[in-house]
């Protein structure tokens, strides 16, 4: 496992003092999975900041995209008056950001003023299913391979295109090609290059099936720790894409006659001290030890009510293309990728890949969702079948994702599973973001209505 290559408190402390650092962003995810937060100027972190935290409204976790609040959630309200939380600076994760001049940014922890874990904070959310794994002895490790396309116009362009026309920034699938991909080095090198230097570990990029698509593959950790890096991935990717008038998107169909971007997520279970993996069995005819075995028959099962944690948006749904490499059937197979879950690693590296997640996904909440639903299935010791050799995209005896966020809403609410792995509040609030989401995109009339009805109908 690669190690974190974080700055200690003390030597944060010493960059303010001499003038290297001169803003502290103190952020955490919203419910985007979006950094948002404060910037501190740095002797007034050092002073006041670093052993109090930050105040935040609580309506973070609960707005819209555009920070309109919405109505219906237990957890924040006009009802309740929108009250603060803290952001408390969690240690482990200070990284100074290269392509930010003098800035070194805290992820943190959301706490109420009491002092309580705000549980349904996307960080909470997936330290519980850390701790769950734990409580049954295991260390969960994850990785994810998060996928974006990359575009020629700065993001006022496409906006001011009103986001149609828009150029790849490679006008051709880029797939494994390095002559088409140095085109875009100015760019992805720099990516790269400035992650290594903010403490997260990059293992390579490539071009993907898309024109103007990218890949690029972060170090595998512990659960919490590579959804920070992720989280920090994200917003590199844009920033530095912006800073050279350049976007990145990482909705998860931006184009439908293009292929989709995804978040495969891979997991493995290893011995509380993380010093012994726990899938592999040489006996085994695919190598698959029966903790392994309980732990995808567990995320197969569970798969349809948990879609809502790997495909949150409207858009996410329209990822789900037959013949696409995106999955749109829940089975599983040996180093096949037209199903939702593969058998990949020989080894110590015998990992699940859950293939179901897009871009869009919030990595704390996906993560969440595939240590969850696999432990569910070591909980109750559910039986895999046999893999699938065929074409996923045609299988008659495999089940389907759901195939629009109105019907994996409809999954969620009536999951006792998912009430049993994420408990009532957790639950509610996801259920809640999601109907706020579809109740938002139904108050819309979309280009598509426009050109088919407005005249001809």
């Amino acid at each position: 496992m690669l190690k974190r290559a974080v700055v200690p408190r003390d030597q944060l402390f010493s960059k303010i003092a001499g003038g290297e650092i001169e803003s502290v962003v103190m952020g955490f995810p919203d419910r985007y999975g979006r950094l948002v937060g404060k910037r501190t100027t740095g002797q007034f972190f050092v002073d006041h900041v670093a052993d109090h935290g930050t105040e935040n409204c609580d309506y973070l976790l609960t707005c819209d995209i555009d920070n309109q609040p919405q109505t219906g959630f237990r957890f924040s309200s006009f009802d309740l008056g929108y009250g603060d939380m803290v952001a408390v600076a969690d240690w482990s994760t200070v990284r100074i950001l290269p392509w930010v001049p003098k800035t070194a940014l805290v992820i943190c922890d959301l706490v109420a003023t009491d002092g309580r874990p705000v549980e349904v904070s996307p960080r909470t959310i997936l330290r519980r299913q850390e701790e769950a794994a734990r409580a049954l002895g295991f260390t969960a490790m994850v990785g994810s391979e998060i996928e974006f396309f990359l575009y020629n116009e700065s993001y006022e362009d496409a906006l001011s295109r009103g986001y149609h026309r828009l150029r790849p920034h490679s006008p051709w699938a880029e797939d494994y090609n390095i002559q088409a991909t140095t085109h875009d080095e100015p760019v992805i090198g720099l990516i790269r290059r400035s992650l290594i230097e903010a403490g997260v570990p990059v293992e390579f990029s490539k071009g993907e099936a898309g024109a103007g698509q990218h890949e690029i593959n972060i170090g595998y950790a512990t659960p919490v720790e590579m959804a920070d890096r992720n989280l920090v991935y994200k917003t590199a990717a844009k920033e530095i894409a912006a800073q050279r008038d350049r976007a990145v998107s990482f909705m998860a169909k931006p184009n439908f006659a293009d292929v989709g971007s995804s978040c495969h997520v891979h997991v493995s279970l290893w011995s509380e001290n993380a010093s012994t993996a726990l899938f592999p069995d040489t006996t085994d005819p695919h190598g698959m030890s029966k903790v392994f075995r309980h732990f995808l028959a567990g995320q197969i099962a569970t798969a349809r009510d948990f879609t809502l944690l790997w495909a949150p948006t409207v858009n996410s749904y329209k990822r789900f293309q037959p013949e696409s490499w995106a999955p749109t059937g829940i089975g599983w197979g040996i180093d096949n990728r037209t199903l939702g879950f593969r058998k990949v690693g020989h080894g110590s590296s015998t990992r699940v890949e859950n293939r179901i997640p897009g871009a869009d996904a919030i990595s704390y909440l996906a993560f969440a969702g595939a240590i969850a639903g696999g432990l569910y299935g070591i909980r109750h010791e559910l039986e895999l079948g046999s893999p699938y050799s065929g074409n996923g995209y045609t299988a008659s005896d495999i089940d389907r994702i759901p195939w629009n966020l109105r019907d994996a809403i409809d999954l969620w609410r009536d999951s006792s599973v998912a009430k049993e792995c994420f408990g009532d509040d957790v639950h509610h609030w996801v259920l809640r973001a999601a109907e706020s989401e579809w109740e938002a995109f139904n108050k819309t009339v979309t280009d598509w209505e426009m050109f088919r009805y407005f005249e001809r109908i």
